[in-house]
């Protein structure tokens, strides 16, 4: 490599350096102050390092076949910055792409560009009011979920973690839940500054108080004693999943709604945002985030079947196994799931297959489903086996799947990658709830075998965050508005 190349390179990622440093105040400012989150091709850049900006940018290059530079987006983001815009999802890739590279733009200015795409949130007033959240039970989906509520923190944050609810109240309590918050296994190290009141029993972390109220029953609780009233209870207990026992937390002072991080029974709601989440009326008061597996399968049955009509079908996951699998052998009222997970792989049933109606009534009756709990501790992977309505091949299914993973409704929900060396661990902290493994795709006429990832905790949490900001009342637009997707 001579030197006049080596310094082109150099010079070249010394630009992308200099324009992702330039961006990182203006997407902390955008969020904390006006509660604009922006992406690029779907990947969040909240929180986001310099390389991690200049990684996402990267990533178009891998959808479109073109680069898309910082040096084309950052024009786009600093008009942004000085328009007055109303809280929403705004995809700058998506808006810097288009204006540079469709010819019908050619002509126009940046700020004249972003005035007809954001057209609907330019100077439009917030009103929404703040919405106290508690979170009953503080397991692994409990601090996953306070971990994406903390880091929503600033002056527009309209989700405001006020209390968490535990068993115990030893000596050393308050120390151990605060360090299980610092520190985790799998999702690393807690993004912030965490301290603890002891005295008032209290956690601090980001500029969040969070109560710490030890209780063994939603009845022992009055929430009004500590200034919190009309909340949200999220339960991660998921000890009571039917009305009548889920109910018992609106019997609590100060509490408004109940959202369950379990599939619910009976007349629960089962949601899966994305999906039916506009079945969410303002009247409900107690619903369901449906399972993890439910949240990574739904999306993508939804999509195949509205192009290509699944007429039967079989699920397998292969599951990570999680808390409620006794990690040595004891008992469980389940078949073989009181076997040692870290030791074996375990065959088992799964409900999600089935609960898929609940949330998408058009495959009622037509999926079965299977599970093997295997030795990992998060990431898992569904297997669709599906009898299509129509003959198809491998090349169609992806190119469609990955055009609804970027332009559809369903782009938060439906991930995906052509990585021909990913594995599971590379899946940890994915914030979609199902990422496509396109190139385990396998498609013989009618007949599609497609393979899905899915971080069982982490991204399962992002859909019950989309849930929890719904019954909140914090729907906000995703923009640019999605495109219409080819046929």
């Amino acid at each position: 490599m001579n030197q006049q190349l080596e310094q082109e390179l150099l010079g070249s990622w010394q630009e992308r350096q200099e324009f992702a440093e330039q961006m990182q105040p203006i997407l902390g400012k955008l969020y904390r102050n006006r509660a604009i989150e922006i992406s690029v091709y779907g990947r969040p850049l909240l929180g986001a390092s310099a390389i991690e900006i200049i990684k996402a940018h990267r990533t178009v290059r891998l959808k479109e076949k073109q680069k898309l530079r910082l040096r084309e987006s950052w024009p786009l983001l600093d008009s942004l910055n000085k328009m007055k815009l109303a809280p929403a999802h705004i995809d700058l890739g998506k808006l810097a792409y288009t204006y540079h590279y469709d010819p019908s733009f050619k002509n126009v200015s940046v700020e004249d560009y972003l005035t007809q795409q954001l057209h609907s949130i330019i100077d439009v007033k917030d009103e929404q009011q703040a919405q106290d959240v508690v979170l009953y039970g503080f397991g692994r989906i409990g601090r996953l979920l306070a971990r994406l509520l903390i880091e929503r923190q600033g002056t527009n944050n309209k989700l405001r973690l006020k209390a968490i609810v535990v068993r115990g109240g030893k000596e050393g309590d308050l120390e151990k839940r605060a360090s299980l918050l610092r520190r985790d296994s799998v999702h690393g190290p807690f993004n912030g500054s965490i301290t603890i009141d002891i005295e008032k029993n209290a956690i601090k972390a980001n500029g969040s108080y969070i109560q710490v109220i030890y209780a063994n029953s939603p009845s022992e609780v009055d929430y009004t004693k500590y200034g919190i009233d009309q909340a949200i209870v999220v339960d991660n207990t998921g000890m009571w999943r039917d009305e009548e026992g889920l109910g018992q937390h609106l019997r609590s002072k100060g509490v408004k709604k109940v959202l369950l991080t379990a599939p619910g029974k009976g007349g629960i709601k089962n949601i899966v945002y994305g999906v039916n989440d506009n079945d969410i009326l303002s009247s409900d008061t107690l619903l369901s985030a449906a399972s993890c597996t439910t949240n990574a399968i739904t999306p993508v049955l939804k999509a195949l079947d509205e192009k290509y009509v699944i007429e039967s079908g079989h699920v397998e996951t292969v599951h990570s196994y999680t808390n409620d699998q006794n990690l040595i052998d004891n008992f469980h009222k389940g078949d073989r799931r009181g076997r040692s997970a870290p030791l074996n792989m375990v065959i088992t049933e799964t409900g999600a297959a089935t609960a898929v109606a609940k949330a998408y009534p058009q495959l009622e009756g037509k999926l079965t489903g299977s599970s093997i709990r295997v030795p990992t501790p998060n990431v898992s992977l569904a297997i669709l086996n599906l009898h299509l309505g129509q003959t198809t091949d491998k090349k169609s299914i992806n190119e469609y799947l990955r055009d609804i993973a970027l332009f559809s409704p369903l782009q938060h929900q439906i991930n995906f990658t052509a990585s021909k060396e990913i594995v599971s661990t590379d899946l940890v902290g994915t914030r979609a709830p199902s990422v496509v493994d396109s190139q385990a795709t396998i498609v013989a006429g009618n007949r599609a075998t497609l393979y899905v990832w899915y971080d069982n905790e982490f991204g399962y949490s992002c859909q019950v965050m989309k849930v929890l900001q719904h019954m909140s009342g914090l729907v906000y637009p995703t923009l640019p508005e999605s495109s219409s997707i080819k046929s």
